[in-house]
């Protein structure tokens, strides 16, 4: 039934019409984390400036993350990059037909894995993504969580039982559209769904209540203060290098406190005094009000000051020199990009 819905209600997407690893695999990363309407422009961009192992392996990881930025989770862009040089050392630039060999490769999970080999070359195994489990634990009314070890488990044997394997790739394409599609997270239309008469979460009345989480992730915030400190048409940049959010990002230079502070308490913090002890000149250009920025496991609340200098004393040698006009060049966090973007608007 899925494959005749499938059938009738496929999506167009370019990364169906190619048996192509290399393509597959960018599509199923970047799909990892973003819906298809947005995801599509970033796979075209993407793979237009990086069309095979090659052109990706032999890139600097500054345009790589350029390319990545917006669509967030940039380990799985460092991920990709690593990969690709990878496959230009062990497997002479091509992919591995193999799934314990692409399974190898780094940033590859089990899920990935399975895409590709199921797509590339019809392998039999099960795709099981958020879209499988949701129409599995519907269909079948299983209430073991998805998010433990047991979950997957049971998940990923119920899935391969199922696999049509004479159509690996057309199954695992059907079931993943229909839940995407069909069987949505929220208010599905179930009057019109195919498997409505086999659904046990229809017949019971428990559609919103699965598929189950054993628990949900704890959000904690963290209060970033941005120093756009400038001199004339230049202005300060550093990269975080730390294992922590948005790692080998550019930003400009930044103040973590351990609560919201109005610019009054931050002049008296000792990390601002270090830093201007030798400009007592500057000058408070601008203040823009608390930007709020969401992600998975942290909330970001953030303050941009904008601060003119009449020089930029050595205290500051530690900070990358550019100027201005060159700030759309470096990779930025989704939450610089929107303060850069508020920025040119009023210029």
């Amino acid at each position: 039934m899925v494959l005749r819905w499938y059938e009738e209600n496929r999506r167009d997407l370019p990364w169906r019409n190619t048996t192509d690893p290399y393509l597959i695999w960018i599509s199923e990363i970047i799909l990892q984390q973003t819906r298809v309407a947005q995801g599509l422009e970033y796979f075209l961009r993407f793979t237009a400036r990086f069309p095979t192992i090659r052109s990706l392996a032999e890139a600097e990881e500054d345009e790589v993350m350029k390319y990545w930025q917006g669509l967030g989770y940039y380990s799985r862009a460092r991920n990709l990059h690593v990969a690709a040089r990878d496959l230009m050392d062990r497997f002479g630039g091509s992919f591995p037909r193999s799934y314990e060999d692409v399974r190898s490769l780094k940033g590859i999970g089990v899920y990935t894995a399975a895409a590709i080999c199921s797509f590339a070359w019809r392998l039999p195994y099960a795709v099981v993504d958020g879209n499988v489990y949701r129409v599995l634990s519907r269909v079948f009314g299983v209430e073991t969580p998805i998010d433990t070890h047991e979950g997957q488990k049971y998940f990923a044997e119920l899935a391969s039982s199922l696999l049509d394997r004479g159509r690996p790739d057309l199954y695992n394409q059907a079931i993943m559209d229909f839940g995407a599609v069909q069987c949505v997270p929220k208010s599905p239309n179930c009057l019109f769904c195919p498997l409505r008469d086999k659904c046990v979460a229809y017949r019971e009345g428990r559609i919103e209540q699965l598929p189950v989480k054993a628990g949900k992730t704890v959000v904690k915030p963290r209060y970033f203060n941005y120093l756009h400190i400038h001199c004339g048409e230049k202005c300060l940049l550093s990269r975080r290098s730390a294992k922590d959010i948005w790692q080998n990002l550019y930003e400009f230079p930044l103040i973590e406190t351990e609560q919201d502070m109005e610019w009054e308490e931050l002049v008296k913090e000792k990390r601002f005094i270090d830093l201007f002890q030798h400009s007592p000149d500057f000058k408070l250009c601008k203040q823009y009000p608390v930007f709020k920025h969401v992600l998975s496991h942290r909330i970001i609340f953030a303050r941009f000051y904008e601060i003119e200098l009449p020089e930029f004393t050595p205290v500051f040698s530690s900070y990358l020199e550019i100027s201005s006009s060159d700030l759309e060049s470096y990779a930025v966090s989704r939450l610089m990009a929107w303060y850069l973007e508020k920025l040119n608007k009023e210029i």
